[in-house]
Protein backbone atom coordinates (compact mmCIF):
# COMPACT_ATOMS: atom_id res chain seq x y z
CA UNK A 1 0.00 0.00 0.00
CA UNK A 2 1.11 3.32 -1.33
CA UNK A 3 0.63 6.84 0.71
CA UNK A 4 -1.16 9.43 -1.17
CA UNK A 5 2.15 11.47 -0.96
CA UNK A 6 4.25 8.41 -2.39
CA UNK A 7 1.20 7.87 -4.94
CA UNK A 8 1.63 11.87 -5.89
CA UNK A 9 5.58 11.35 -5.85
CA UNK A 10 5.51 8.14 -8.33
CA UNK A 11 2.97 9.42 -10.53
CA UNK A 12 3.66 12.80 -10.86
CA UNK A 13 0.12 14.04 -10.10
CA UNK A 14 -0.07 16.77 -6.81
CA UNK A 15 -1.88 15.61 -3.60
CA UNK A 16 -4.50 18.18 -4.04
CA UNK A 17 -5.41 16.47 -7.86
CA UNK A 18 -5.66 12.79 -5.78
CA UNK A 19 -7.81 14.21 -3.09
CA UNK A 20 -9.90 15.87 -5.75
CA UNK A 21 -10.27 12.25 -7.56
CA UNK A 22 -11.02 10.94 -4.34
CA UNK A 23 -13.77 13.87 -3.39
CA UNK A 24 -15.73 13.16 -6.73
CA UNK A 25 -15.56 9.37 -7.07
CA UNK A 26 -13.42 9.26 -9.63
CA UNK A 27 -10.71 7.39 -7.91
CA UNK A 28 -11.24 6.34 -4.07
CA UNK A 29 -8.38 4.51 -2.32
CA UNK A 30 -8.77 1.04 -1.18
CA UNK A 31 -7.78 1.92 2.22
CA UNK A 32 -6.96 4.51 5.19
CA UNK A 33 -4.99 4.36 7.82
CA UNK A 34 -5.16 4.29 11.64
CA UNK A 35 -4.90 7.94 10.81
CA UNK A 36 -7.27 8.15 8.51
CA UNK A 37 -4.70 8.81 5.78
CA UNK A 38 -5.67 7.43 2.08
CA UNK A 39 -3.80 4.36 1.38
CA UNK A 40 -3.35 3.09 -2.99
CA UNK A 41 -2.79 -0.60 -3.52
CA UNK A 42 -1.58 -1.73 -7.26
CA UNK A 43 -5.72 -1.68 -8.33
CA UNK A 44 -5.83 1.69 -7.45
CA UNK A 45 -2.35 2.42 -9.31
CA UNK A 46 -3.68 0.94 -12.35
CA UNK A 47 -6.70 2.63 -12.46
CA UNK A 48 -4.55 5.87 -11.47
CA UNK A 49 -2.83 5.10 -14.73
CA UNK A 50 -6.27 4.95 -17.10
CA UNK A 51 -7.28 8.07 -15.95
CA UNK A 52 -4.07 9.67 -16.76
CA UNK A 53 -4.41 7.92 -20.38
CA UNK A 54 -7.68 9.33 -21.05
CA UNK A 55 -6.52 13.27 -19.68
CA UNK A 56 -3.80 12.60 -22.15
CA UNK A 57 -6.53 12.02 -24.57
CA UNK A 58 -7.96 15.82 -23.35
CA UNK A 59 -11.01 13.47 -22.05
CA UNK A 60 -12.90 15.46 -18.91
CA UNK A 61 -13.21 13.74 -15.92
CA UNK A 62 -16.50 12.96 -15.97
CA UNK A 63 -16.41 11.22 -18.98
CA UNK A 64 -13.57 9.21 -17.80
CA UNK A 65 -15.35 8.06 -14.63
CA UNK A 66 -18.40 6.97 -16.82
CA UNK A 67 -15.87 5.30 -19.29
CA UNK A 68 -14.12 3.26 -17.00
CA UNK A 69 -16.82 2.53 -15.05
CA UNK A 70 -18.55 1.01 -17.75
CA UNK A 71 -19.57 -3.24 -18.27
CA UNK A 72 -17.28 -2.93 -21.49
CA UNK A 73 -14.33 -1.16 -20.37
CA UNK A 74 -11.44 -2.57 -22.05
CA UNK A 75 -8.21 -2.09 -20.03
CA UNK A 76 -5.96 -3.42 -23.34
CA UNK A 77 -7.72 -1.03 -26.15
CA UNK A 78 -6.80 1.67 -23.41
CA UNK A 79 -3.38 0.85 -23.24
CA UNK A 80 -2.77 0.23 -26.91
CA UNK A 81 -4.17 3.47 -27.03
CA UNK A 82 -1.55 5.15 -24.47
CA UNK A 83 1.10 2.93 -25.75
CA UNK A 84 0.54 4.78 -29.78
CA UNK A 85 -0.37 7.65 -28.35
CA UNK A 86 3.32 7.92 -26.40
CA UNK A 87 5.10 7.10 -29.49
CA UNK A 88 3.74 10.03 -31.42
CA UNK A 89 4.89 12.30 -28.57
CA UNK A 90 8.11 10.94 -28.29
CA UNK A 91 8.80 10.97 -32.17
CA UNK A 92 7.34 14.72 -31.86
CA UNK A 93 10.13 15.59 -28.92
CA UNK A 94 12.65 13.87 -31.56
CA UNK A 95 12.02 15.94 -34.27
CA UNK A 96 12.00 18.97 -31.84
CA UNK A 97 15.54 17.80 -30.57
CA UNK A 98 16.73 17.62 -34.01
CA UNK A 99 15.57 20.69 -34.91
CA UNK A 100 17.21 22.46 -32.00
CA UNK A 101 20.96 20.75 -32.65
CA UNK A 102 20.48 21.81 -36.18
CA UNK A 103 19.99 25.55 -35.08
CA UNK A 104 22.65 25.38 -32.69
CA UNK A 105 24.88 23.87 -35.86
CA UNK A 106 23.91 26.32 -38.47
CA UNK A 107 22.15 29.10 -36.79
CA UNK A 108 18.73 30.57 -36.76
CA UNK A 109 18.31 30.56 -40.63
CA UNK A 110 17.07 27.05 -40.59
CA UNK A 111 13.61 28.18 -41.52
CA UNK A 112 12.34 24.56 -40.81
CA UNK A 113 8.82 24.99 -38.48
CA UNK A 114 7.94 21.12 -39.53
CA UNK A 115 8.63 19.47 -36.02
CA UNK A 116 5.97 21.83 -34.46
CA UNK A 117 3.62 20.35 -36.22
CA UNK A 118 1.39 18.36 -33.81
CA UNK A 119 -1.14 17.10 -36.44
CA UNK A 120 -0.55 13.62 -35.98
CA UNK A 121 -1.01 13.60 -31.75
CA UNK A 122 -4.23 15.57 -32.54
CA UNK A 123 -5.81 13.38 -34.83
CA UNK A 124 -5.23 9.84 -32.91
CA UNK A 125 -6.22 11.42 -29.90
CA UNK A 126 -9.36 12.76 -31.91
CA UNK A 127 -9.82 9.39 -33.11
CA UNK A 128 -9.60 7.58 -29.70
CA UNK A 129 -11.87 9.64 -28.02
CA UNK A 130 -14.30 9.25 -30.60
CA UNK A 131 -13.73 5.63 -30.49
CA UNK A 132 -14.66 5.74 -26.56
CA UNK A 133 -17.43 8.02 -27.17
CA UNK A 134 -19.72 7.34 -30.24
CA UNK A 135 -20.24 3.61 -30.37
CA UNK A 136 -24.23 2.64 -30.22
CA UNK A 137 -23.66 0.04 -27.24
CA UNK A 138 -22.21 3.95 -25.23
CA UNK A 139 -24.76 6.06 -26.91
CA UNK A 140 -27.16 3.29 -25.70
CA UNK A 141 -25.41 3.29 -22.08
CA UNK A 142 -25.13 6.67 -21.69
CA UNK A 143 -29.50 7.32 -22.48
CA UNK A 144 -29.85 4.49 -20.12
CA UNK A 145 -27.38 6.10 -17.14
CA UNK A 146 -29.05 9.20 -17.56
CA UNK A 147 -32.16 8.16 -16.17
CA UNK A 148 -31.22 5.95 -13.05
CA UNK A 149 -30.26 7.62 -9.62
CA UNK A 150 -26.91 6.84 -7.88
CA UNK A 151 -29.39 4.66 -5.61
CA UNK A 152 -30.78 2.38 -8.82
CA UNK A 153 -27.04 2.15 -10.00
CA UNK A 154 -25.75 0.30 -6.66
CA UNK A 155 -28.86 -1.60 -6.87
CA UNK A 156 -27.83 -2.82 -10.50
CA UNK A 157 -24.41 -3.02 -9.40
CA UNK A 158 -25.28 -5.51 -6.18
CA UNK A 159 -28.04 -7.11 -8.65
CA UNK A 160 -25.32 -8.07 -11.28
CA UNK A 161 -22.71 -9.34 -8.36
CA UNK A 162 -25.56 -12.06 -7.51
CA UNK A 163 -25.29 -13.69 -10.75
CA UNK A 164 -21.71 -13.73 -10.08
CA UNK A 165 -22.17 -15.57 -6.86
CA UNK A 166 -24.43 -17.97 -8.50
CA UNK A 167 -21.34 -18.37 -10.80
CA UNK A 168 -19.07 -19.24 -7.75
CA UNK A 169 -21.65 -21.97 -6.79
CA UNK A 170 -20.55 -23.57 -9.29
CA UNK A 171 -17.24 -22.73 -9.91
CA UNK A 172 -15.65 -26.05 -9.32
CA UNK A 173 -18.09 -27.92 -11.39
CA UNK A 174 -18.62 -28.25 -15.43
CA UNK A 175 -18.69 -24.89 -17.26
CA UNK A 176 -20.28 -25.50 -20.18
CA UNK A 177 -23.32 -27.72 -17.78
CA UNK A 178 -26.75 -26.66 -18.39
CA UNK A 179 -26.61 -24.77 -15.05
CA UNK A 180 -23.31 -22.94 -15.93
CA UNK A 181 -24.47 -22.07 -19.26
CA UNK A 182 -28.00 -20.92 -18.17
CA UNK A 183 -26.39 -18.33 -16.19
CA UNK A 184 -23.82 -16.80 -18.85
CA UNK A 185 -27.64 -16.22 -20.80
CA UNK A 186 -29.28 -14.46 -17.58
CA UNK A 187 -25.63 -12.67 -17.53
CA UNK A 188 -26.28 -11.75 -21.34
CA UNK A 189 -29.88 -10.47 -20.91
CA UNK A 190 -29.26 -8.68 -17.44
CA UNK A 191 -26.47 -6.24 -19.53
CA UNK A 192 -28.94 -5.86 -22.13
CA UNK A 193 -32.10 -4.84 -20.30
CA UNK A 194 -29.89 -2.47 -18.14
CA UNK A 195 -26.69 -1.48 -19.87
CA UNK A 196 -26.57 -1.99 -23.89
CA UNK A 197 -27.62 -4.92 -26.47
CA UNK A 198 -24.83 -7.28 -25.43
CA UNK A 199 -24.19 -9.07 -28.11
CA UNK A 200 -22.23 -12.90 -28.31
CA UNK A 201 -19.40 -10.87 -29.25
CA UNK A 202 -18.89 -8.27 -26.66
CA UNK A 203 -19.87 -10.98 -23.87
CA UNK A 204 -16.86 -13.08 -25.14
CA UNK A 205 -14.79 -9.55 -24.95
CA UNK A 206 -16.44 -8.80 -21.31
CA UNK A 207 -15.50 -12.57 -19.79
CA UNK A 208 -12.28 -11.95 -21.12
CA UNK A 209 -11.36 -9.15 -18.98
CA UNK A 210 -13.69 -9.74 -16.56
CA UNK A 211 -10.86 -12.84 -15.66
CA UNK A 212 -8.34 -10.76 -16.75
CA UNK A 213 -6.69 -9.36 -13.71
CA UNK A 214 -7.81 -5.71 -11.63
CA UNK A 215 -10.81 -4.82 -10.04
CA UNK A 216 -13.47 -6.62 -12.36
CA UNK A 217 -11.77 -9.80 -11.34
CA UNK A 218 -11.35 -8.92 -7.51
CA UNK A 219 -15.03 -7.80 -7.38
CA UNK A 220 -16.00 -10.67 -8.97
CA UNK A 221 -13.96 -13.15 -7.40
CA UNK A 222 -14.50 -11.65 -3.89
CA UNK A 223 -18.54 -12.05 -4.80
CA UNK A 224 -18.24 -15.79 -5.71
CA UNK A 225 -15.01 -16.92 -4.23
CA UNK A 226 -12.06 -16.95 -5.67
CA UNK A 227 -11.79 -18.94 -8.99
CA UNK A 228 -15.55 -17.55 -10.24
CA UNK A 229 -14.04 -14.85 -12.54
CA UNK A 230 -12.13 -17.31 -14.26
CA UNK A 231 -14.98 -20.22 -14.23
CA UNK A 232 -17.80 -17.56 -15.58
CA UNK A 233 -15.49 -16.76 -18.47
CA UNK A 234 -14.97 -20.21 -19.26
CA UNK A 235 -18.42 -20.47 -19.34
CA UNK A 236 -18.95 -17.57 -21.44
CA UNK A 237 -16.48 -18.65 -23.87
CA UNK A 238 -18.38 -21.80 -24.26
CA UNK A 239 -21.94 -19.97 -24.74
CA UNK A 240 -20.02 -17.75 -27.41
CA UNK A 241 -18.92 -20.36 -29.56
Amino acid sequence: MKTVHEVSQLAGVSIRTLQYYDTIGLLNPSSHSDAGYRLYDDNDLEKLQQILLFRELEFPLKEIKEIINRPDFNRSKALEQQIQLLTLKKEHLENLITLARGIKALGVNTMDFKAFDTKKIDEYAKEAKAAWGTTPQYKEFEEKERNRTPKDNAGLVSDMMDIFRDFGKLKDGDPSSNEAQALVKRLQDFITEHFYKCTDQILSSLGQMYAGGGEFTKNIDHAGGEGTADFANKAIQIYCK
